[in-house]
């Protein structure tokens, strides 16, 4: 998963990992190298490695010196497991190229290869644990790319390589994307009990970093799959998490506090570089749409853009909001015709 179940931890591990292969050094054994280097792509996933406040996603796309460190991490730890022909260690290089594959959204197909990689990797190595992780990524990348019926096929394999080595967590991914395939398939009415039983199921699995904030995703995928903003009470009770920043502006708009939506978002950070990054701009430009915010808007626009032919948020594995494609007519349809300073679209 893309959000560490400890961030701060995380966060200090990568910066431990990166100053010993600083000390190392580019002639350092290229094992420990790689190794090292993996831990800082791996632990630096979402924004956990960030050393200064997030870039606002009112303002232009900023360069961010703790993701481009990562990114390199990444490339070279791949480079060199390649060279040492070692498939344990790249296997571990290929999950923080995954963990880095997210500079930009839209990068599901990038995913699924990286992800089909690391399968084939673990099935000639015997390395079982491995190919549950590549099996994993791809479900959740084929699922954003909306090629569901593939991504069945990845669940079903995952729930037999899980059932047969005891990794008892793989079906907590497979639970997650069953609910989500439901809600494609027959709508969100036939969903809403699944994912109701998918939360409690999977509330105590020791993964933290999915499951806080879980339900208030859940609470938007009818939300976002709609037109409209939510209604009184669709979130009272619930803890969004680490999700709360992206979703209050949405939430003063639909109580109808315009002024104070668009206070919200302008001190908004970007979405984190992860799994749910389409579906919380898609959240962003739905708020700033309401309240005639242009810069936000413009800049979920474009972001999203990228991803033009995925499923906003279904690259989870957790929740869909649907075709990306409607969410930015709704966007471009909200650019052309922007609500007045005073006033609130419902």
């Amino acid at each position: 998963w893309t959000r560490a179940d400890d961030p701060e931890g995380a966060g200090e591990l990568s910066r431990a990992a990166a100053r010993a292969a600083a000390l190392l050094g580019p002639e350092g054994p290229p094992a420990l190298r790689a190794r090292l280097l993996s831990v800082v792509a791996v632990e630096s996933r979402g924004d956990a490695a960030a050393d200064a406040p997030l870039p606002r996603a009112s303002g232009a796309p900023a360069t961010e010196p703790w993701r481009l460190r990562a990114e390199r991490a990444a490339d070279e730890a791949v480079r060199l497991a390649r060279r040492l022909s070692d498939p344990a260690l790249l296997a571990f290089a290929l999950n923080g190229a995954f963990m880095q594959a997210f500079a930009a959204c839209g990068s599901a197909a990038r995913r699924d290869t990286l992800g089909a990689e690391l399968t084939r990797l673990a099935v000639d190595h015997q390395l079982p644990g491995h190919e549950v992780l590549g099996r994993i990524i791809r479900l959740q990348a084929l699922a954003g790319l909306g090629d569901f019926r593939s991504a069945d096929t990845e669940a079903e394999e995952i729930d037999r390589l899980a059932d047969r080595n005891e990794r008892p967590l793989a079906a907590v991914f497979t639970a997650w994307y069953r609910a989500l395939r439901v809600c494609e398939t027959d709508g969100w009415p036939a969903a809403r009990h699944r994912y109701a039983q998918v939360l409690t199921e999977t509330a105590g699995c020791g993964m933290p970093g999915l499951t806080q904030g879980a339900a208030a995703l859940v609470a938007l995928v009818p939300v976002m799959r709609g037109g409209a903003l939510p209604r009184p009470g669709d979130f009272d009770g619930l803890d969004a998490g680490p999700y709360q920043p992206w979703l209050d502006p949405l939430l003063l708009a639909a109580s109808g506090d315009a002024e104070q939506a668009r206070q919200a978002l302008d001190r908004v950070p970007r979405p984190p570089h992860d799994l749910l990054q389409e579906a919380l701009w898609c959240v962003l430009a739905r708020a700033a749409a309401a309240v005639g915010h242009l810069p936000v808007l413009r800049r979920a626009r474009k972001e999203l853009g990228a991803a033009e032919t995925e499923y906003a948020g279904a690259s989870s594995g957790l929740v869909s909001f649907g075709p990306v494609r409607q969410h930015l007519t709704d966007a471009d349809t909200a650019i052309a015709v922007p609500v007045g300073p005073g006033d609130a679209r419902g």
